[in-house]
């Protein structure tokens, strides 16, 4: 396992309030590594990309459409999108090299999940990822 994989798995999976988080290498537009049994397609992968690529607040107003869901999205800035539908949601986090991906599912607290992927990210960041 790398150690990206184990920051991935320790720092957000280990919070019991992330199900599933992945990074994406933002140049290649790639999956770079993704906890057990995450999956993300090339087609989610590039609306991620695009929701950053694109004025942040047209990705507010239009949501996101990831793992053939539809999403409402609750913040969209430079660094941050936030998207829910129904009890789940998504939270990505932009760096210089990646796009960090964590998802929550019911009974999880969302709020934990943001903290956690924000977290990393800036971790991330320092190091100059």
């Amino acid at each position: 396992m790398s150690h990206l994989q184990n920051l991935l798995l320790d720092t957000l999976l280990g919070t019991k309030h992330v199900d599933s988080a992945a990074l994406i290498k933002l140049q290649e537009q790639s999956l770079c590594v993704a906890s057990p049994g995450f999956s993300v397609m090339p087609s989610d992968v590039r609306t991620l990309v695009n929701g950053f690529a694109k004025n942040p607040l047209k990705t507010r107003r239009e949501g996101l459409y990831f793992k053939e869901k539809d999403y409402k999205c609750v913040r969209a800035d430079d660094y941050s999108l936030y998207a829910k539908s129904e009890n789940t949601g998504v939270v990505v986090v932009k760096t210089r090299l990646y796009l960090l991906v964590a998802t929550y599912t019911e009974g999880m607290y969302p709020s934990v999940c943001v903290e956690a992927t924000e977290k990393l990210g800036e971790y991330l960041r320092r190091k100059g990822n």
